[in-house]
């Protein structure tokens, strides 16, 4: 698998990552449309923001979102954001994922972040598992407000 940053070919591959599971096919749409093409233009056109894919064979078989975000916080230190993790179903268990999140946190380390953080759905537990395998620790509890 290779580690790329996405292109508008990608989108449609992409959108069917994000609802390949119960959480996305509830919250996401399965074709592409104005929305989705909005947000891929407004993500390859931010500096700070990331949409990285991982392809085999020719396919798209992962996904990840990557924002840095600069704060005043931790001496001003800059910090890694990592969203929209995705492995498609098929693939899973064949350490896409470990691969994926290695190279984040390396990215991160390369450009001076102080820490890579991440939220993730209480009901993924799986997910949970699999973030602690890999040092991260559950040090807060999220809260968000849909509008």
């Amino acid at each position: 698998m290779i580690l790329r940053e996405a292109v508008q070919a990608d989108l449609p591959a992409i959108v069917t990552l994000l609802t390949d599971d119960v959480l996305g096919r509830s919250r996401d749409h399965t074709t592409v449309d104005e929305a989705y093409e909005r947000a891929f233009a407004d993500i390859d056109a931010d500096p700070r923001n990331l949409l990285i894919v991982g392809e085999d064979g020719g396919e798209v078989v992962a996904c990840m979102q990557i924002t840095y975000i600069p704060g005043l916080g931790r001496h001003g230190a800059e910090r890694s954001l990592i969203e929209a993790v995705r492995v498609r179903s098929d693939r899973r268990g064949d350490g896409l994922g470990e691969r994926m999140m290695r190279w984040a946190i390396d990215r991160a380390r390369e450009r001076g972040c102080a820490l890579v953080q991440l939220t993730t759905d209480k009901s993924r537990t799986d997910a949970h598992r699999f973030y602690l395998r890999l040092g991260f620790v559950a040090s807060h509890e999220g809260m968000k407000l849909a509008l």
